[in-house]
């Protein structure tokens, strides 16, 4: 087979395969990253087109968001069931195909049907559990590190797609953009298919950086539904939950639900075109995949409480200061630079404190719930800033709620106590 050819050569020239595996792991996260992200692009062509208002759209987008959390525990169980490469390969068909559909929709149901459900499911079985169940099964050595550049995959797909997207949209309209995403998707597919295994014991290896003499890990137990409910049940009774979850609630309200939704519809009420928009995010993305993997280096050797409090304290400070920029280049690409470098660089030390807290063999069904309430956040700010638009005429109501709400965030974490299985 290919991944056995391929691991063999790799290991003669001393490359463990679990490098190969993080690629491809990064690759189907980027495409869940354009897949989540497109929509924003397509809100104002959208209501151009069909006479859909902003409330309307946002609705759509909330359920993707809503989906695309609250399948995360879900998704680790599936994942334990059934393997990574074949619930990675369904997933890339699923949002390949509900890209490619919606070029022929007509009506909000449908939209909602591919858009909201569809695509929903299909991202939420590629979420940041699925990084963080790779990083945990092929990786002892560098693993924060690993989990900040999977992380900084969704980066990486708003650098690559948005301003593509953006760029189609005003030449040919906003069905061709749907196609570069939907290509992607398919690449992916065959990639996972072909190279992607579930552990390193498939190819008779020991996880990357095992001691020598530790023996390759055996196959994880058939999971069963009801272990994400058992695993919460326990989860809600420590206060670290609760802080862990409050927090990523917040931090989906301030990131995917509000800037990656509703910011090219921001820069065009403030009269920006959708390109120079995109590329703005762009800009953002690049920072945030510096940020992200810097963050998951800083979580390997600092307090993760304290980087928590940093970023959420900085974010915050920067959707303040958002209304203010003027909208110029100059002043959006500070905001950029200034945000773009913490926008996922929260994920690292959540996913390090929620296994100090519960220990690595439940840390993924645990992050699946933090992650769930980060959805959730998402959710409600993909809506709320679209209600915002179309009753107060401004999104800088849902811009300050979202800035208080990430001090908030900084305060509540650096006063969480130390995890009971981490010293710091």
């Amino acid at each position: 087979m290919l991944a056995n050819r391929l691991a063999a050569l790799l290991g003669r020239l001393s490359i463990h395969y679990a490098w190969v595996v993080a690629a491809i792991t990064f690759l189907a996260m980027l495409v869940t990253s354009a897949a989540l992200g497109l929509p924003g692009a397509l809100m104002q062509p959208l209501s151009r087109e069909f006479g859909w208002s902003t409330t309307e759209l946002s609705s759509v987008f909330a359920t993707r968001f809503a989906l695309y959390g609250l399948l995360g525990p879900l998704a680790a169980v599936v994942l334990l069931r059934y393997g990574v490469s074949r619930v990675v390969s369904l997933a890339a068909a699923i949002i390949g195909g509900s890209l490619l559909l919606g070029a022929f929709i007509q009506s909000l149901g449908q939209a909602f049907l591919l858009w909201g459900l569809a695509l929903g499911l299909g991202t939420g079985l590629t979420a940041m559990v699925l990084g963080a169940t790779v990083a945990g099964r092929w990786f002892v050595q560098r693993r924060g590190l690993v989990m900040g550049l999977l992380a900084g995959s969704a980066a990486t797909g708003q650098l690559i797609f948005l301003p593509l997207a953006a760029w189609l949209i005003e030449q040919y309209g906003w069905r061709w953009a749907l196609l570069p995403a939907a290509a992607a998707a398919g690449v992916v597919l065959v990639l996972v298919l072909l190279f992607m295994r579930d552990t390193p014991a498939d190819l008779g290896l020991r996880a990357y950086g095992a001691p020598a003499d530790t023996a390759p890990a055996p196959a994880a137990p058939r999971a069963d539904w009801g272990l994400p409910f058992r695993t919460l049940a326990e989860a809600v009774r420590r206060p670290t939950f609760w802080v862990l979850a409050g927090s990523f609630f917040i931090c989906g309200l301030s990131t995917n639900g509000l800037i990656q939704t509703h910011f090219i519809s921001l820069c065009g009420d403030r009269g920006m075109g959708p390109v120079p928009a995109a590329s703005v995010l762009s800009m953002m993305g690049v920072f945030d995949l510096i940020g992200t993997t810097l963050s998951g280096y800083l979580s390997d050797r600092f307090d993760n409480r304290k980087l928590l409090a940093w970023y959420y304290g900085l974010r915050g400070l920067s959707l303040f200061w958002l209304p203010y920029s003027e909208f110029t280049l100059v002043g959006l690409s500070l905001f950029a630079v200034f945000y773009g470098l913490d926008w996922i660089a929260t994920v690292p030390p959540t996913v390090k404190l929620a296994a100090a807290e519960f220990g690595s063999e439940r840390a993924s069904i645990v992050f699946g719930w933090v992650f769930a309430a980060h959805q959730l956040g998402a959710a409600a700010a993909a809506y709320g800033g679209g209600l915002s638009r179309s009753l107060l005429l401004s999104y800088s109501p849902a811009l300050f709620v979202a800035g208080a709400a990430c001090l908030l965030a900084a305060l509540g974490v650096r006063l969480m106590r130390t995890p009971a299985r981490a010293g710091g």
